[in-house]
């Protein structure tokens, strides 16, 4: 049973029985598959989660999960992340040039954590900033699918620079801080 049906049914469940080291296991366990059982175990999967969010009422998007200490709300978008992340690791022919800008902008958001405080982080190609604290410190710059890669520990297209070099990237946060402001 998945973590959204858990929630409809009022149980606040674990994303993973085993926690971190039970989805690593099952990483590991299915890297060998090849991309043809890849896209039918995710759309298996995808079927069943759609199903399930169908079934949502209003108030149920607000029910809490254990994941990410967010919302039933925020596994939309961690299914979004996750799926489109993946997929540049699976080397279907996708990469991070082919994520749409507001998913690089939401993986921004959601990985700020890894950064030190004090950065800043300037998308060349846009409008878009973020900041981690007061945003005084370091400067990033590149692209804004550039930056979310490099943030999600992909190969970036085009590496961000910083004048002092980037920095070290913290560990992907179980629970990430609420989203700091992005302009």
């Amino acid at each position: 049973m998945s973590l959204a049906e858990h929630v409809l049914r009022g149980q606040l469940v674990a994303g993973y029985d085993g926690g971190v080291d039970e989805r690593k296991a099952i990483i590991e366990a299915t890297a060998g598959r090849s991309a043809v059982e890849h896209r039918a175990e995710l759309a298996r999967h995808t079927t069943r989660l759609e199903g399930v969010w169908a079934r949502a009422g209003d108030a149920d998007w607000t029910r809490p999960v254990t994941f990410h200490n967010a919302d039933l709300a925020a596994t939309v978008y961690c299914r979004w992340r996750e799926v489109w992340i993946h997929l540049v690791d699976l080397a279907v022919g996708v990469g991070p040039d082919d994520w749409p800008e507001a998913l690089a902008c939401h993986a921004i958001d959601f990985l700020l954590s890894r950064l030190p405080s004090g950065t800043c982080l300037r998308a060349v190609d846009g409008q878009h900033r973020w900041s981690v604290g007061d945003g005084t410190g370091i400067v990033v710059t590149g692209r804004v699918r550039d930056l979310a890669a490099w943030l999600a520990g992909r190969t970036p297209t085009l590496l961000p620079l910083a004048a002092e070099g980037l920095p070290d990237l913290g560990p992907w946060s179980p629970r990430p801080p609420p989203r700091s402001g992005r302009t």
